[in-house]
């Protein structure tokens, strides 16, 4: 019964791949698009995104940047560890397609980019509810990004978005019980 669940996830994870993923006729406009928003899932952005408001900023602004830096930390972390236990090949060496972007690793599953935002994101959104639209969204394209450019499968994203997510609960809920 796992097995074949297994399978019919993997199988649905791959038709969708196919299906959003860029063809080599893609437009310049379009590959540059989808690749300058991967970028914003990076480590640099990602690490500029929760650490630039933790050296400049005060108040709740501050206790929001502590708690991102905390989540995309741990959160890097457990997708690393799954990544070298998990070894899934990426989605364009298994499917003999083209990845529009540069591959930072060997292994797909979770997507790191996918986390690392996503971190950010969803902490800076639980706290400034104004933003949680905007960030969730960039968040979510970031992480769609990564399937378009030929880089992730789409579980590979969902995945490491909910890293994130459980991550971000669990950094908030410590911080809380520590105030």
């Amino acid at each position: 019964m796992r097995s074949v669940l297994f399978h019919r996830l993997e199988d649905s994870d791959r038709e969708l791949f196919l299906r959003w993923t860029l063809g080599q006729s893609a437009s310049v406009w379009s590959r540059r698009f989808w690749t300058a928003l991967t970028h914003v899932g990076g480590v640099t952005s990602s690490v500029a995104l929760a650490l630039i408001p933790l050296i400049l900023a005060e108040g709740q602004l501050k206790v929001a940047a502590v708690q991102a830096a905390w989540a995309l930390s741990i959160s890097t972390l457990i997708v690393q560890v799954i990544k070298r236990n998990v070894v899934r090949e990426r989605p364009n060496e298994a499917n003999e397609t083209i990845a529009h972007v540069g591959i930072p690793d060997r292994f797909s599953f979770p997507s790191g980019h996918s986390t690392s935002i996503m971190s950010v994101a969803f902490i800076h959104a639980a706290t400034f509810h104004s933003l949680a639209v905007p960030m969730l969204l960039l968040a979510a394209l970031v992480g769609f990004s990564r399937v378009r450019l030929g880089a992730h499968y789409p579980g590979d994203v969902l995945v490491g978005q909910l890293t994130a997510i459980v991550t971000g609960v669990a950094v908030r809920e410590i911080g809380r019980a520590h105030v």
